[in-house]
């Protein structure tokens, strides 16, 4: 039974119901545009700004991923809806604070987020007394601005250079490294912007042949995405509709 705070309005459930149809739809036509197995992309519906009840009726609809990208939200949300006896997979991924790392590995089951090698020891040391590693994904500056996050693909820099980053998520006790994460930038076409980040990934893939996952693709170029291998697509608005004002 669920409190208050996560039951579903059948209106809404019936608009969620729409939106995951759509975009189903869409990664399966763009799957078989790119000769792919449709169960090589997992959808993470990102719900940040949206009620605890918007996860609870996305899982009854069979969705198993959530994305969200602050954990002042995260936190609060993932509690109310286990409350619920919901237990979606939960990905953190926004920036992430190293005064964070404990909070965040108490609910995540995956930061796609992880951007230094101070990062990643401050994730590994939070994450010691977990029963499994938690599964960790080095985002990518695909046009190596460091002002919007992201480890540098073409840097020595020792503490934000991809090669340095993902050895040490590698070589972490408490992580996994499952692959790349990338969002990207506003002033590249999509086309570009994910050609480069599977560049980058086969780089990782030569050193880290286990860290085959791509994050990559929103909702509006995740055809684009899942065409240059993305496995994992972070989907919003075309989900659950147009986003709250951010509090």
């Amino acid at each position: 039974m669920t409190d208050s705070s996560t039951t579903v309005r059948p209106d809404r459930r019936a608009e969620l119901a729409a939106g995951l149809a759509r975009v189903r739809a869409r990664i399966a036509d763009a799957c078989a545009a790119a000769g792919r197995d449709r169960a090589e992309v997992t959808m993470i519906a990102v719900t940040k700004t949206y009620p605890a009840s918007d996860v609870v009726a996305l899982a009854d609809l069979g969705v198993t991923d959530v994305g969200e990208n602050r954990d002042q939200e995260a936190a609060g949300k993932a509690a109310e809806v286990a409350a619920a006896g919901v237990t979606p997979r939960w990905h953190f991924i926004g920036r992430l604070q190293r005064n964070k790392a404990r909070s965040v590995v108490r609910y995540a089951d995956a930061v796609h987020s992880v951007d230094s090698v101070r990062l990643a020891r401050a994730l590994d040391a939070a994450a010691a007394g977990r029963d499994r590693p938690l599964t960790a994904l080095v985002q990518v500056s695909i046009d190596g601005d460091p002002a919007r996050g992201g480890a540098l693909p073409d840097s020595s820099d020792p503490d934000v250079g991809l090669d340095p980053v993902a050895e040490a998520v590698a070589a972490a006790p408490a992580l996994r490294l499952a692959g790349l994460m990338a969002v990207a930038p506003l002033d590249w076409e999509p086309e570009r912007a994910f050609a480069r980040l599977a560049e980058v990934a086969a780089r990782v893939r030569a050193a880290h042949p286990d860290a085959t996952a791509l994050s990559a693709g929103m909702s509006g170029d995740l055809e684009i995405a899942i065409r240059y291998g993305a496995t994992h697509v972070r989907v919003g608005s075309a989900l659950l509709g147009m986003r709250p004002t951010l509090r």
